[in-house]
């Protein structure tokens, strides 16, 4: 009885529920944002406040111009942020690691935070650059093969510059992009190519101005010019891959090496909880974090002289 109680009961609440969905209001097929006209939304006061902030360090880095983390620094290494809004992304970092280190480990660890702050933003720029970096000095082949694609297509260097700022990938088409909107400013070709090579620390991109700046003056065919710098540019390239091939064991070791002391604090910490406080707690251990960081910052220098090949 109760089966067939249940049973009914189901078949009146889906009856219910196809009556309502027959019986709905057609909808229009465009979505809803587009039949409505657009409204600005009004910023929250969280937003308003973050701006002023930002206007306020803007204004202040304006008046006293600072080297660190500069607008040149952000922009070689891709970063989109201003000034101002990187040094309030650091303070506000600094902070947050001063509270958690002070309320959860101990003050000494939060005041430590704090001051890593700048440092860890230092090395986070200086990651994505040298990533940046990389990345150009990889699609340099493939930028002088655009660049001669052009010429042989009856381009000047400028037009075919331009031309590999639309094909390329970034970093390239970012690169060539600013090149061209420089020399449109009337600065010269060769100035802008030598920043270039200068900004992305790349010789090869410095010899394919010169031969750009040797083809101005003498003439020539510069597409087998720049076909013959590529050919030695491909054979360089080649050459640093073994070589980094054969350097990738010592990196290993050093990474290993680096990250075994805190690898070693943290299974004492697991194993034994309050084995590792003293450090942390007494003036003692105090003075013997610092003493192992400034071993561990030699060190680390000292291995990233060996393993950093120069060719």
């Amino acid at each position: 009885m109760t089966v067939l109680l249940l049973a009914g009961l189901a078949l009146v609440i889906g009856a219910i529920v196809l009556a309502l969905i027959a019986l709905r209001p057609l909808q229009s097929p465009v979505p809803l944002d587009r039949r409505r006209p657009p409204v600005d939304q009004p910023d929250s006061q969280l937003s308003r406040f973050a701006g002023a902030i930002g206007r306020a360090m803007d204004r202040y880095l304006q008046r006293r111009p600072m080297r660190f983390l500069n607008q040149q620094v952000l922009e070689t290494a891709g970063v989109k942020l201003s000034q101002a809004e990187v040094y309030l992304l650091v303070i506000l970092a600094g902070v947050t690691g001063l509270l958690l280190g002070w309320a959860l480990l101990a003050p000494v660890i939060g005041v430590l935070l704090l001051l890593l702050s700048p440092a860890a933003a230092h090395l986070v720029v200086s990651f994505l650059t040298g990533r940046r970096r990389r990345r150009f000095d990889a699609q340099l082949g493939d930028t002088l093969q655009l660049l001669t694609g052009g010429l042989r297509a009856g381009h000047s260097i400028l037009r075919a510059i331009d031309a590999a700022a639309t094909e390329a990938d970034s970093p390239t088409s970012e690169e060539m992009r600013r090149i061209v909107a420089e020399t449109s400013l009337g600065k010269d070709l060769l100035a802008s190519l030598m920043d270039t090579s200068e900004r992305m620390q790349n010789e090869d991109f410095a010899w394919i101005a010169q031969a750009i700046q040797i083809n101005r003056e003498v003439g020539g065919d510069l597409a087998d010019v720049l076909d013959q710098v590529g050919h030695t540019i491909r054979e360089r390239t080649e050459i640093k891959g073994h070589i980094r091939a054969l350097a990738a064991e010592g990196k290993f070791s050093a990474y290993i090496l680096a990250a075994l002391p805190f690898g070693i604090a943290l299974m004492l910490t697991v194993v034994s909880p309050g084995y590792v406080d003293p450090l942390f707690t007494k003036p003692l251990g105090w003075v013997m974090l610092g003493g192992a960081a400034v071993m561990m910052t030699i060190g680390g220098l000292w291995l990233r002289k060996i393993i950093d090949l120069k060719f």
